[in-house]
């Protein structure tokens, strides 16, 4: 076995150090989540600090280490006796793979010996193995959705339940969340990250010397890991015996009236959804205290947990960069330092936009009322381009996105699990039943009673207890949803830029690439304008750089759509190599004109019939515009074998109020 990395050899990473030490001093603090760009140690720290968590008591033999001073009374290996002696060991890290299976993490039940023998024949998940312990999740962001959901109510209730056709095991599973991740490969749902009680950014240091002991201190671990640990050992020792120190002292902390004001007014100032950041706060800044010694909760305390705790719960989109405004922080804490009571008004006029606790701030620069067009403020000296013209215009802003009208993949994948097409999944309605090709996960009990039935008088059956052996087992088929791969073509012509209509197209687009997030895709970026096209964003999960990428688009020349579809194809083709089973949905933004080149029409129209012979479904967006329009995107969403919306249409409001018209207009 690997000797682990020393905990106090992490060079740099002091908010990564901090956070896990709090944790470790106070696991009600919630757990870290750590982001941050690949290679910078993040999973190092995390692993390291298994040896510098206290031992556990546990009731020998028990599988889900219930502590012997006050064991689960529902604990599927009790029932225990209370106050009863234990044994130590070693805190556990465990680590929950991102492709691992639902019954890994909760544990499995024996279906076959529960029908016929009415035995809770019970395997424990990883869930029970993390109880009192570290629940490790690395590359969290890219966990499936149903291990998501399964992690939120065992957080949410302090206990993991199984069930299985009426058949139902119950375990204690408390245990500290740490996850990392990088935000290049998408962002968290929001309701996994609120479960976080903290979280920090890291980042590769630009310093060189920092960077040379980095280097040093790893080559010198891997030439003798068991020397370079016996080096770190007594520093180990000393922060090991400074948690212990801490955790006794912890209960003495005074929280006062004060800082209790102080992390109300901060929460507030920030506008952070619920309370659950005021409780994490006040109990990080009680961690904090009994970390430096202290028996009271100073102000540096209370700013402190406000920078670990408030960031990943302030995002109001997913286009939002997680971050705190540290002049707003230390106006708020002055504001209510003391006695609780303002020292000063910063506000006399009482307009609102002093920053304070339930003040707005000041309005962003670039805000602009709602509606087409909004937030859309033209760059100084553009203008439409000549017709054919080459010259490049500076990007324009996007327009408030919206909720889009829903855009689907007909027929029924195999995909990912997300919330955008029709699938075969292990979750959803129940549609049929089949023989199991694996391990049983879900039971279909009418199919199974059906399969065993016949042959109940050859097996001797003798008593009320129907005999059920593993070939009458049958696997419930589920139909629910699957994430696709969303490929956005995008005309960044000349054409396009006219009457600021790139604003418009940018935020339909900016929308479709939000909804995408919403429904667990993968997203790409096509875009043509000149005489080529570009693929901007390879298909990814960060819907962020998508945003991103779009938001820095520039525009003008001529049109190229043959170049932009045959550019697609290609992406489609590669990616359909590396991901097989995730269906394309590509979305064709465009007026529909095609300049450049000789016969660009001929050439975008053959381009086009390839992903109708594919079987590729597409949809194009029609960003045709004034009052006389030529209807060339609904031609090319003809050869396409697609459909078109235009970008009224594209807005789901729009539909619903198209259609209460139609049906005033019957009724």
């Amino acid at each position: 076995m690997t000797t682990p990395f020393p905990f106090t050899a992490v060079v740099g990473q002091d908010d990564l150090r901090l956070a896990l030490l709090l944790n470790a001093v106070s696991p009600s603090v919630g757990g870290v989540l750590v982001r941050g760009e690949k290679g910078t140690a993040k999973s190092t720290a995390v692993r390291a600090l298994t040896s510098l968590l206290p031992e556990v008591a546990v009731v020998p033999g028990c599988r889900f280490s219930c502590d012997p001073l006050s064991p689960d009374p529902g604990c599927p290996d009790g029932p225990h006796e209370g106050g009863g002696g234990g044994a130590s060991r070693p805190a556990r890290m465990v680590e929950l793979p991102v492709g691992a299976s639902e019954d890994r993490l909760v544990g499995a039940l024996d279906i076959e010996r529960a029908l016929a023998e009415g035995v809770k024949a019970f395997e424990p998940g990883l869930l029970a193995a993390a109880h009192r312990g570290i629940l490790y999740v690395d590359e969290v962001n890219l966990l499936h959705d149903h291990l998501v959901d399964l992690l939120l109510d065992a957080a949410a209730m302090g206990a993991s339940y199984v069930e299985r056709e009426g058949v139902s095991v119950r375990h204690a599973a408390r245990f500290l969340l740490v996850g990392t991740m990088n935000p290049e490969e998408g962002e968290l749902r929001p309701q996994l990250l609120d479960r976080f009680g903290l979280t920090v950014e890291v980042s590769a240091s630009r310093e060189p010397d920092e960077r040379v002991e980095v280097v040093r201190r790893r080559l010198a671990y891997d030439d003798d890991p068991a020397a370079f640990a016996a080096q770190w050992a007594d520093e180990e020792a000393a922060v090991r015996q400074r948690i212990v120190a801490a955790r006794e002292l912890l209960p003495s902390v005074r929280l006062g009236d004060g800082a209790l004001r102080q992390i109300a007014a901060t929460c507030a100032a920030f506008e952070v959804d619920g309370m659950r950041a005021d409780i994490v706060m006040a109990r990080t800044a009680t961690a904090l205290a009994a970390w430096a010694g202290r028996t009271d909760v100073l102000a540096e305390d209370v700013r402190q947990a406000a920078l670990l705790a408030l960031p990943h719960r302030r995002r109001r989109n997913p286009f939002d960069a997680p971050g705190l405004d540290e002049d707003k922080l230390d106006q708020t804490l002055e504001e209510f330092s003391g006695d609780g009571d303002p020292d000063s008004d910063p506000d006399p006029d009482g307009d609102g936009d002093g920053g304070g606790p339930g003040g707005g701030g000041q309005p962003e620069p670039d805000e602009g009322p709602a509606g087409d067009g909004a937030g859309a403020r033209p760059e100084e000296g553009e203008r439409a381009p000549a017709p054919g013209g080459g010259g490049e215009q500076s990007p324009v802003r996007a327009a408030e996105p919206f909720r889009t009208k829903v855009l689907s993949v007909p027929g029924i994948g195999e995909g990912a699990a997300g919330r955008r097409s029709r699938a075969r999944t292990e979750h959803g309605r129940t549609t049929g039943a089949h023989r199991p090709r694996g391990a049983l996960t879900k039971l279909h009990l009418a199919a199974t009673v059906q399969a065993a039935a016949p042959h109940q008088r050859a097996r001797g059956r003798a008593g009320r207890g129907l005999v059920v052996r593993r070939d009458d087992l049958r696997q419930a088929a589920r139909e629910g949803r699957e994430g696709n791969l969303v490929l956005f073509v995008v005309d960044a012509s000349g054409s396009m830029a006219a009457r600021q209509r790139m604003s418009a197209v940018k935020g339909a687009v900016l929308s479709l690439l939000l909804d995408a997030y919403q429904r667990r895709d993968k997203v790409g970026l096509v875009t043509f304008r000149g005489s080529a096209a570009d693929v901007a964003l390879p298909p990814t999960s960060s819907v962020d750089a998508a945003a991103a990428r779009l938001e820095s688009l520039p525009t003008g020349g001529r049109t190229p759509l043959a170049a932009g579809l045959l550019k697609a194809h290609d992406v489609l083709r590669v990616e359909r190599l590396r991901d097989p089973a995730r269906r394309a949905l590509v979305v064709v933004v465009t007026d529909g004109r095609a300049t450049g080149g000789p016969e660009p029409v001929a050439l975008a129209s053959r381009a086009a019939r390839l992903f109708a012979a594919e079987g590729v479904a597409s949809v194009v967006v029609d960003c045709e515009s004034g009052p006389v329009r030529l209807g060339l995107a609904g031609r090319l969403a003809g050869e396409l074998g697609g459909t078109a919306v235009t970008l009224d249409e594209l807005r789901a409001d729009s539909i619903a109020g198209l259609v209460k018209d139609v049906q005033r207009r019957a009724a």
